[in-house]
């Protein structure tokens, strides 16, 4: 699918998206709960569902209904392996791995190339020691074990999904564990936000000292009423056109919530000062694409804390770099760093390519609607934001989608 876009100015209103990574938590908190849940604020972006496909796999029932999701568990487990199709879904991969450990035992996981490809790699780490057995193949990753309570060491500068996988599986026991996660600690905020999820469900996890985590054996789900927030992570597309001089207003938004990615208007701020000192990204990860692309639009920028981007849905860093040399803006990409230096905006000469990555695609986009342009591989938007283009077209962006 291409987006062929032309100059616009953009005006209005609109709500931010819920928050992907929140619905994923409650989602799960609901799941693994007796009784009935209901969840409000809600969408269906491709992660979204693979969640509740996995769900499914553990004998829940979800629907949605008058824009509500709602979770009960009326459907047996009859598979002795069942199938975790998690699509494109990194969360839903990591999440899921611990939890099938607890209610199935063994268990086959599917999905897109690329994720396989990223792996599971720390769970391997950490868990085979333990007695969890992991084979890789042309149908999947097999994992089977038992989940066993204890304490278990991980390495903060990896995906905090796997903190929270573990997480989610380790609560379900009746025994007590402990999580240390060795500094440094990034995307910290994540871990506090499955934390907070796991609270509202009735599961207390004590940080009994900095980035240790203490989960008592023999807690209880219980089910949950909650709404979903509004997403920072996708706001800060929003916010970028806004800040381009588009007269928008965003809302739905919690200014105080746990979400690292609110972190995006301080950011955006310092771009527009022009500021020399680097911004550390390590903890907002998912803002990568859109910084550099609103730096490459105002003054340039220095960005720290960038390694992760190399694991995600594309290799976000080197793909950014490709797609702004279009615009005629030279990146240099390191192992942890990552200049943009800007020279001002050419329009594109030749299309543009979204790498199968969503968030490349949005960032792109609001690039396009200040110089015109062509995205190919536009319908990567429907992993976490699947209304965006006509959410564009509300806030009079002159975009054609064929």
């Amino acid at each position: 699918m291409k987006a062929t876009f032309r100059q616009s100015r953009l005006s209005g209103t609109v709500q931010a998206p819920p928050s992907k990574s929140m619905l994923h938590r409650l989602l799960i908190c609901a799941g693994l709960s007796d009784g009935i849940s209901v969840i409000d604020n809600t969408a269906t972006s491709q992660d979204i569902l693979a969640t509740i496909d996995c769900l499914e796999k553990i004998g829940c029932f979800c629907e949605r209904k008058d824009g509500r999701f709602i979770v009960s568990h009326d459907m047996p487990q009859e598979e002795s392996r069942p199938v975790f199709n998690c699509r494109e879904s990194g969360s839903t991969l990591r999440f899921f791995v611990p939890i099938a450990l607890v209610k199935c035992h063994r268990a086959l996981f599917t999905g897109a190339e690329r994720l396989l490809e990223r792996g599971i790699g720390i769970y391997e780490d950490v868990l085979k020691p333990r007695g969890v057995r992991f084979v890789k193949s042309r149908h999947g990753i097999e994992v089977e074990g038992e989940l066993t309570a204890g304490t278990i060491d991980i390495n903060g500068n990896v995906s905090s999904q796997y903190i929270s996988g573990l997480m989610f599986g380790l609560s379900c026991l009746d025994e007590a564990s402990v999580i240390n996660v060795i500094p440094p600690v990034e995307s910290r905020a994540y871990i506090d936000l499955t934390i907070e999820t796991l609270k509202k469900a009735g599961i207390v996890i004590k940080e009994i000292k900095e980035n240790s985590f203490y989960i008592e054996g023999g807690q209880e789900f219980r089910p949950i009423n909650e709404a979903a927030e509004g997403d920072w992570s996708n706001a800060a597309f929003l916010y970028a056109l806004k800040n381009f001089g588009n007269d928008i207003s965003v809302t739905g938004l919690n200014e105080n919530s746990v979400q690292s990615d609110r972190i995006c208007l301080d950011y955006f701020k310092k771009l527009d000062e022009d500021t020399k000192s680097p911004l550390d990204i390590s903890n907002c990860i998912d803002l990568g694409p859109v910084l550099f692309a609103y730096a490459a639009a105002k003054h340039g920028g220095h960005f720290t804390g960038t390694r992760r981007l190399l694991i995600k849905e594309s290799d976000r860093a080197n793909v950014m770099a490709e797609e702004l040399e279009k615009f005629g803006v030279e990146v240099r990409v390191s192992e942890n760093d990552v200049i943009v230096t800007a020279n001002g905006l050419k329009k594109p000469e030749e299309e543009l390519f979204g790498h199968n990555d969503h968030r490349i695609v949005m960032a792109l986009s609001v690039l396009l609607t200040l110089t015109g342009g062509t995205i190919n591989g536009a319908e990567a938007v429907t992993k976490s934001f699947p209304d965006f283009f006509e959410v564009l077209r509300r806030l009079s962006a002159d975009v054609e989608i064929g």
